[in-house]
């Protein structure tokens, strides 16, 4: 079995953990990336096993605009202070995967730059899509060109292009013998070229057997991303929307659709896409939550639902974060862990506990999901021999499900066992409860 088939993420956006300037002014490096050690530290008590990093390269902003792919951004250190972390992080156990830009990069990459410069004349003027230089646009450049997201900050990469290919590839390469990672995370790659990920899986496997690739995809058939000769996984989005609102409209038959949707998809149990409640992109959970007694059944359903849980920093200790005006700048917030870890946090303790009953019961990795009872309110199913059970609810709710033997309660403690093969119980409203065999 692959070390990602068993993981728990951490997701660590950089740039604003460490309170990095908002914009880089390639001045001297700022060593800022060693105090994520201490993270490392915290990860591995929580029961994290993978961090995902990024973005890291030199970039203009936020950190999406690469720059140079081959650089740590200045803001963060240098290229010894990224291998020490990885190395620091495989010491303790905890494989890392960052960022791979790859759609686009920022207006100030070598190529775009001699692009400006050369014009017509360029040796890059292939690299990017559609270029017109009949055209023009806000920043004056006598030329206009395909982007991201109608963003010209981020002119879009012709992927179909061999140079650009041999470019990306070869970083890919320097990336894994320079800092030894384990994976990537493709940024936008539900706009990349197919052949072209079909081309780097292919590359990646070559470079280290268990390669993970991880594609962020928001809507669409995840089939047609992950499958045997392209991508290991994608962000499950999906399943994102369906946590939170599942919650907040009282409506356990969104998550149980969603399951069965992407199994109809052919994402079984063992498909192992990328589970998450929030991110660098979306609000906090504890945001999103109107009731925030959720956050321990959003939190057992993330870690025993079929998928690869994760947990964005900082969101296991209950903060908040709201988009505002627009800005994702609330979302990215610098923190002390010093201070987050100075007081008991109910949260903090959720996440550990989970984190430590993960670690020791292989049928939530693998176990065979099995739907057992739903209503609006109520929620329960089997992972291999483990039940786990949900309420969405402020009243008690009755189970009653067709099931032999006994059962220990690794949340509460409780014990319960079937009378004439149908076991019954209560469960407080607004909770959740692991069963494992007795």
């Amino acid at each position: 079995m692959a070390w990602y088939e068993e993981a728990v993420f951490y997701h660590i956006y950089p740039l604003g953990l460490l309170g990095a300037p908002e914009m880089n002014d390639h001045g001297q490096p700022v060593h800022r990336l060693p105090e994520l050690k201490a993270w490392v530290d915290h990860m591995k008590d929580c029961g994290f096993t993978a961090l995902y990093l990024g973005p890291c390269f030199s970039s203009g902003s936020h950190g999406y605009d690469t720059e140079d792919y081959r650089r740590l951004d200045e803001r963060l250190g240098d290229n010894e202070d990224l291998k020490d972390l990885i190395g620091y992080c495989h010491d303790n156990g905890i494989r890392v995967i960052l960022d791979g830009v790859f759609n686009h990069t920022g207006r100030g990459f070598f190529a775009f730059s001699d692009l400006k410069y050369n014009r017509e004349n360029s040796s890059y003027k292939n690299w990017y899509c559609n270029v017109n230089f009949w055209g023009n646009n806000e920043y004056n450049d006598g030329f206009s060109y395909d982007n991201w997201g109608g963003h010209n900050l981020l002119p879009k990469l012709n992927l179909y292009d061999p140079g650009v290919r041999q470019y990306l590839f070869d970083t890919v390469r320097f990336w894994v013998s320079e800092f030894d990672i384990d994976g990537l995370r493709l940024d936008a790659a539900d706009v990349l070229e197919h052949g072209f990920m079909c081309e780097l899986r292919s590359l990646t496997g070559s470079l280290k057997e268990d390669f993970w690739l991880l594609g962020e995809v928001i809507h669409g058939e995840y089939n047609r991303w992950v499958n045997d000769s392209m991508l290991h996984s994608v962000t499950n989005y999906a399943m994102h929307k369906a946590l939170y609102s599942g919650h907040n409209d009282h409506n356990y038959f969104e998550i149980a659709h969603t399951v069965r949707r992407q199994r109809q998809m052919g994402l079984g149990d063992n498909t192992h896409l990328y589970t998450f409640v929030d991110n660098h992109d979306v609000e906090r959970i504890m945001t999103k939550l109107r009731d925030k007694r959720h956050f321990l059944p959003v939190h057992v359903l993330l870690y025993t639902l079929p998928g690869i849980p994760s947990v964005y920093y900082g969101s296991e200790f209950g903060i908040d974060g709201r988009k505002e005006r627009g800005s994702d700048a609330s979302l990215r917030p610098a923190l002390s862990l010093e201070e987050l870890l100075s007081s008991d946090n109910d949260s903090l303790n959720i996440i550990k506990t989970l984190g430590s009953i993960y670690s020791k019961e292989s049928d939530l990795w693998y176990g065979e999901y099995r739907e057992a009872d739903l209503t609006t309110t109520r929620y329960a199913f089997m992972r291999g021999n483990i039940l786990v059970t949900v309420t969405n609810s402020d009243r008690e709710e009755s189970f009653d499900l067709g099931l032999n033997g006994s059962y220990h309660g690794v949340l509460q403690g409780r014990e319960i066992s079937s009378d004439n093969g149908r076991l019954r119980f209560n469960l407080e409203g607004n909770s959740a409860e692991i069963w494992v065999p007795a």
